[in-house]
């Protein structure tokens, strides 16, 4: 009996995959080779000798190699206190919360700081870590069709006068589409109906801002602003997150953020990855300028060449091809030439709506952007019978 229950889950299971595999949508783990566009690593920090060596020194003078705790229990460390103060004051908050990834950051914050009684106003493409913090939190959710402020506003002035807490949440540089918020009349609208908002830096952290500091400092709505998360594994090119803001909210997040509390300590030398990597990061304003100089000029070649890159205005730069099957085809194209692309399908990004994610980093040259638009350029030529492209 065990067998068979055992067996059928595991046909179960082969079933579910094989009709993913007919859908173009089977994901599979590959090691990245060629000129790498699947990379968050922006400033080019996880190959740069200075972070190397910080992190050699952090592991030979750290007392352990394990976290041993969580560190409400035996984790925490004058490290661990030093660079949540040391983050606070460059992302211009009061106080900064360390968590050990972005998912948890941002899933421990929403499901322990609103509730039934709040309600929540969220851009319809906001990452799934977002998402589901704000399922788990059991608040009241309206999603608003993406940067649709009309509709956001629409949303507000329907509870306004309501006696329960309003925020809006946002990604401030959007992960698939590359696109960016605009903060400033968003903050406008949580002004005008006495809302607050949380920001997701993820993908603007190191690259916008003073230093590198985010959006939400640099366009000046800090003051309107709850929490910002500021994640570590991306222009930082290490891990973690830190949810930034008030001193009290951090005290509310160490006492109720089950993410938090219940996971275990990254190693103390860890601290000191993150502090070496935040300071190079700030006097990157060249590799800052670079990078997105190339990305803009990446963007423009392909919009003239007759692709649909949506409202990329960052680094990060899609070119959406609709169907799932050509999206794989383009993809593996571009990793026969060499190029390091990944197929990015249903469901993470919306139907009909498959494409290439190209994620630049201040490491890829600009010849090697030419020659990526020209084999797309070929690809599509090749495929001219059935393939149709809208121009943006």
């Amino acid at each position: 009996m065990p067998g068979d229950v055992l067996s059928t889950w595991k046909q179960t299971l082969a079933k579910g995959l094989r009709a993913l595999e007919q859908q173009h949508q089977r994901r599979t783990l590959a090691v990245v080779q060629g000129i790498d566009f699947c990379s968050n690593d922006y400033l080019g920090l996880a190959e740069h000798p200075a972070l190397r060596e910080a992190v050699v020194r952090a592991v030979e003078n750290s007392a352990r190699v394990g976290g041993t705790a969580s560190r409400l229990l035996s984790g925490q460390t004058d490290g661990w206190r030093r660079l949540e103060e040391e983050f606070a004051q460059f992302a211009g908050t009061e106080a900064a919360l360390f968590f050990s990834s972005g998912y948890a950051a941002n899933v421990g914050l929403l499901s322990s700081l609103v509730g039934p009684d709040d309600v929540v106003y969220s851009d319809i493409l906001n990452h799934a870590s977002l998402i589901d913090g704000m399922r788990l939190s059991g608040a009241r959710k309206v999603i608003y069709p993406h940067l649709d402020l009309s509709a956001l506003e629409n949303s507000l002035r329907q509870d306004d006068g309501a006696p329960w807490r309003r925020v809006i949440v946002s990604e401030s540089v959007f992960s698939m589409n590359g696109d960016v918020a605009p903060l400033k009349e968003m903050a406008a609208l949580a002004e005008q109906f006495g809302a607050a908002m949380i920001v997701d830096e993820a993908h603007a952290t190191g690259v916008y801002g003073k230093g590198g500091c985010g959006l939400a400092a640099e366009t000046g709505i800090l003051p309107h602003v709850l929490a910002t998360i500021h994640t570590c594994g991306k222009a930082l090119a290490s891990a973690g997150a830190f949810v930034c803001g008030p001193a009290v909210m951090k005290d509310h997040l160490i006492n109720h953020a089950r993410t938090f509390i219940f996971s275990t300590a990254l190693p103390p030398y860890f601290a000191e990855q993150i502090s070496a990597a935040l300071n190079l990061a700030i006097g990157m304003d060249m590799e800052r300028q670079t990078l997105l100089k190339r990305a803009d000029a990446l963007n423009t070649a392909l919009r003239r060449a007759g692709f649909d890159t949506g409202g990329s205005a960052s680094q990060i730069v899609p070119v959406i091809l609709g169907s799932n099957e050509d999206t794989v085809q383009a993809a593996e194209q571009l990793q026969r030439e060499e190029f390091a692309v990944r197929a990015i399908r249903p469901p993470t990004v919306p139907l009909g709506r498959a494409r290439l994610r190209l994620s630049l980093t201040a490491r890829i040259a600009e010849e090697d952007l030419a020659r990526l638009v020209k084999v797309l350029v070929a690809w599509r030529e090749a495929k001219a019978p059935r393939l149709t492209t809208r121009y943006a």
